[in-house]
């Protein structure tokens, strides 16, 4: 058995990262995994080395769909789809035609920042529309949809990235049926879905009537990013246009990363893993949410900071107009203190707040509470000098 060597989080070496999202690697099951990559190569060694289906393969798809069941998604067999990650499903339905005939996309702001990225390199023809704490203007929304020629709406209805906030059964019942009004489709990336504790928390997929929401889930955040398996459910009216494109892509998704997770799956080690991974990030995440209670909250809201803490691997701080971007980042790196703001989550030309990215994964929870309130004096550096 090959022997890993298992890299230290941030605070070991003096250093407070709170940038890095990437799932935090001490905790996957090294050795589990590994067994179900040799049963699978012994398995499916016949597939292997054959050519898969767009559809991904089968047997997954089977197990997959009674897993999704658990969060109150129920599709058929055929809409779920096995993709290299939920990057390549965005890819997918962005160059697609889809049902409505329209070309638009409407994207929160700020948003998924590889997303925005590839917007703003390529000159897609998209729409912002701002998401704050408070959630997103339902109204405004509604403008959006009836005056715009809207194709989808990309949204992260659970734990938003940067955000790290979440939308009411209220807001996602509204949405869902904005979209059903003015003929628009919802893409609900649920990218942390697993790390959900609130069981009465449904996607929107789970209000959806008319086949309206295509949704995406990830298994980069619970396991590793190395997989590359998503999974995509869509309405039956789009799975020929989606399997077509993606024949073109990469005529199928890994073999074995497909067979090893089933097998993963199936044999009750994903649901061990989910729930022991869980405990630390909830941890975290209450250590976060504590902190920023004790050195940002109070202190600095009476400066006009804004903050709406989450119990979720990830949040975010909203600065005063006065905070100097440039000074943050410098007097931060003096501290030994790794943080992001938010400039890339943002359209081209949309307008930006000021807001410091926090996400917990890479950092020791007992290095938190030093970390914010390090986190907590940049600011004050950067709003006074």
């Amino acid at each position: 058995m090959l022997k890993r060597t298992l890299k230290p989080l941030s605070a070991e070496k003096g250093v407070y990262d709170f940038a890095n999202a990437a799932p935090d690697w001490n905790e996957f099951p090294y050795a589990d995994f590994q067994h179900c990559i040799r049963k699978a190569i012994d398995a499916y060694q016949q597939d292997l080395f054959l050519y898969g289906t767009s559809k991904g393969l089968l047997s997954l798809v089977r197990v997959v769909q009674r897993q999704l069941e658990n969060t109150q998604v129920f599709a058929k067999e055929e809409q779920i789809i096995v993709t290299s990650g939920v990057q390549q499903a965005l890819f997918i339905l962005q160059a697609i035609a889809f049902p409505n005939g329209k070309e638009k996309i409407v994207v929160e702001q700020p948003g998924y920042h590889i997303l925005i990225d590839y917007i703003n390199q390529y000159g897609r023809n998209a729409v912002g529309i701002e998401r704050t704490a408070q959630g997103i203007d339902l109204n405004r929304l509604e403008q959006i949809f009836q005056q715009g020629d809207i194709k989808f709406f990309y949204t992260m209805p659970r734990f938003h990235n940067p955000l790290g906030t979440s939308f009411s059964k209220e807001e996602k019942l509204a949405i869902v049926k904005l979209a059903e009004k003015y003929d628009v489709y919802l893409v609900e990336d649920d990218f942390l879905a697993d790390f959900e504790q609130n069981t009465k928390a449904d996607p929107l997929y789970a209000y959806d009537e008319h086949d309206r929401v295509i949704y995406l889930k990830s298994y980069s955040k619970i396991m590793f990013p190395g997989l590359r398996i998503g999974i995509a459910v869509v309405p039956q009216a789009l799975t020929e246009a989606f399997h077509q494109y993606k024949k073109y892509i990469d005529i199928d998704s890994s073999m074995i990363s497909q067979a090893a997770l089933e097998i993963y799956i199936k044999s009750g080690m994903f649901d061990h893993h989910k729930f022991k991974i869980q405990a630390p990030y909830i941890k975290r995440s209450q250590a976060l949410n504590d902190a920023i209670k004790t050195y940002i909250g109070e202190t600095l809201q009476a400066a006009g900071y804004i903050h709406q803490p989450t119990l979720c691997m990830h949040t975010h701080i909203v600065l005063d107009k006065r905070v100097n971007l440039n000074q943050l980042l410098l007097h931060a790196k003096k501290r030994k203190v790794i943080i992001e703001t938010a400039d890339r989550n943002y359209l081209t030309g949309f307008p930006r707040r000021k807001i410091v990215k926090l996400n917990v994964s890479h950092i020791a929870e007992e290095q938190i509470s030093v970390g914010v309130e390090k986190v907590a004096e940049v600011i004050k550096a950067s709003i006074f000098t």
